[in-house]
């Protein structure tokens, strides 16, 4: 992998549903996670850990780059062999603000359908692998649940106040950076969601 200095940008703020359809695809958000994750790669070694071609990978990084998720790491690779670095850490949307675009909806119910997915498969990588982890992480885990009865004002208040928690965390302990002995990958999950019923 080659040397990049360059530190990720904290956040993107999209605001154009063309640039989260474009992420919408399943394909390119793994490339992205990926590569926040693993820092840069060329799209052979994307393609073998997705289990995609190079030539697949190789099309959807340059869509991914076409609206500024990723680029090119300078001075590396060659015109056959390209090395790809993620821009930023994070991505976000305000929801209202791209349904109310042509197609937003439909973006935005897909963006949704592979945050649930993914979330899903974090417990489950979770489940299968928390006796590898040592004695140290036992109980570690934390699956809180709290019902709050809020108005719409009061839970962008709550989000927007855990948000900042957890950037401060963040800032300072990011999970692109390499790991150390005594360190591991930390996923925190949240989601707040209004319900009209709880499902019981």
């Amino acid at each position: 992998m080659p040397v990049d200095a360059t530190p990720l940008e904290p956040a993107v703020q999209v605001t154009d549903v063309r640039a989260l359809r474009a992420l919408a695809h399943p394909l390119r958000n793994r490339l992205l996670g990926h590569l926040r994750l693993n820092g840069p790669a060329t799209a052979s070694q994307l393609g073998r850990a997705v289990g995609e071609s190079s030539g697949s990978t190789s099309y959807h990084l340059r869509q991914l780059a076409a609206y500024g998720f990723v680029e090119e790491v300078e001075g590396h690779g060659t015109a056959r062999e390209r090395w790809w670095r993620a821009r930023h850490r994070m991505t976000s949307w305000q929801p209202a603000e791209l349904i109310a675009q042509e197609g937003g909806a439909e973006v935005e119910e897909e963006m949704a359908r592979q945050q649930i997915d993914m979330q899903g498969r974090v417990l489950g990588a979770w489940q299968a692998q928390q006796s590898r982890l040592g004695a140290d992480w036992a109980g570690m885990a934390d699956f809180s649940d709290y019902m709050l009865r809020l108005r719409p004002d009061q839970a962008r208040e709550l989000s927007a106040e855990l948000s900042t928690v957890l950037k401060r965390w963040l800032d300072t302990h990011p999970g692109d950076q390499p790991a150390t002995e005594d360190t591991e990958l930390v996923v925190v999950l949240t989601d707040i969601v209004p319900l009209k019923e709880m499902p019981l």
